[in-house]
């Protein structure tokens, strides 16, 4: 079956975007085919895969996979695409739309440019919902609720130091539909995140593994992360880790609502409006390539 794919990036987290409108697949054979078209040598190439579906509570679904072809709940650089790839093929003319991901909807707003005579969505704001901080719900084993700078043992062994050196880290967790943990740490340029990001993803006490950011203060406003997800493994950015950065830090006295949230691929803006209790994203929507490909 010859179908047809966009490949996008927002801040440099990239996916291959197929239109489940057009390219129904089975969704027994689903695993197999998202791992041999994100492969970056055999495939396409990308973080996962997302298909763009109908949906029966919002204007379209995203259908979100990892690289390694399990499913994850939500995608924040990824609904930013979906945005704009729904946008510029005209499958809506609307610049406020809802999206629905693992079941919850979104709301996204969608800014546009004229570029060589086509009006197209060039970045996305995205209310994010309600940051989840019960361990339970997250899900995370720990010893209270919410999880803030609670200390987490992680085995190292024969590779220096990560932090402090015997190991122990202090994370704070946030769910924004899917698991993160957050560590501070003193710079993100020295971190072998190969090494130590395995460890945590796959960790006993997060049940359903975690996406986990390391992130170095630069000022209240500004901090620099890098992000390990579960299922990809390092990544040059992760949307809602940006947003559990931001609600982290605010839970440690740390950084402020508004924050700049800089990832290796570029850098998101993000909101907590403690008001309301929602987390606002906005960041960039880029189309990289299109073409076809068999499955």
């Amino acid at each position: 079956m010859e179908v047809r794919f966009t490949k996008m990036e927002g801040c440099g987290n990239d996916y291959v975007y197929i239109s489940g409108f057009d390219f129904p697949l089975d969704p027994a054979q689903k695993p197999e085919i998202i791992k041999r078209l994100s492969d970056r040598h055999f495939g396409i190439g990308g973080d996962g895969v997302i298909f763009i579906n109908p949906s029966q509570i919002a204007d379209f679904e995203m259908e979100m996979w990892n690289a390694d072809g399990t499913r994850g709940e939500m995608c924040g650089n990824g609904i930013r695409c979906v945005g704009k790839f729904v946008y510029d093929k005209g499958m809506t003319r609307e610049k406020e739309i809802t999206v629905e991901s693992f079941g919850k909807v979104k709301y996204l707003t969608l800014f546009t440019e004229e570029i060589d005579d086509r009006e197209v969505v060039t970045s996305v704001r995205v209310n994010m919902g309600e940051p989840i901080l019960d361990a339970q719900s997250i899900p995370v084993e720990a010893d209270s609720s919410p999880v803030v700078a609670e200390s987490i043992h992680i085995p190292i062994e024969g590779i220096g130091e990560y932090g402090e050196s015997d190991g122990d880290y202090e994370m704070t967790c946030v769910s924004m539909g899917n698991p993160h943990a957050v560590v501070y740490i003193d710079s993100t340029d020295d971190l072998q995140i190969e090494t130590i990001g395995p460890l945590f993803e796959n960790h006993s006490r997060f049940p359903n593994r975690t996406n986990t950011e390391f992130v170095q203060i630069i000022d209240p406003e500004h901090v620099k992360m890098r992000v390990w997800e579960r299922g990809s493994g390092e990544t040059l950015a992760c949307g809602t880790g940006c947003c559990a950065v931001c609600v982290a830090g605010v839970l440690n006295g740390c950084t402020a609502p508004k924050l700049e949230v800089q990832v290796l691929g570029g850098s998101l803006l993000i909101e907590w409006d403690r008001e309301e209790n929602l987390v606002w994203m906005t960041g960039p929507a880029t189309t990289v390539f299109e073409g076809t490909i068999s499955v």
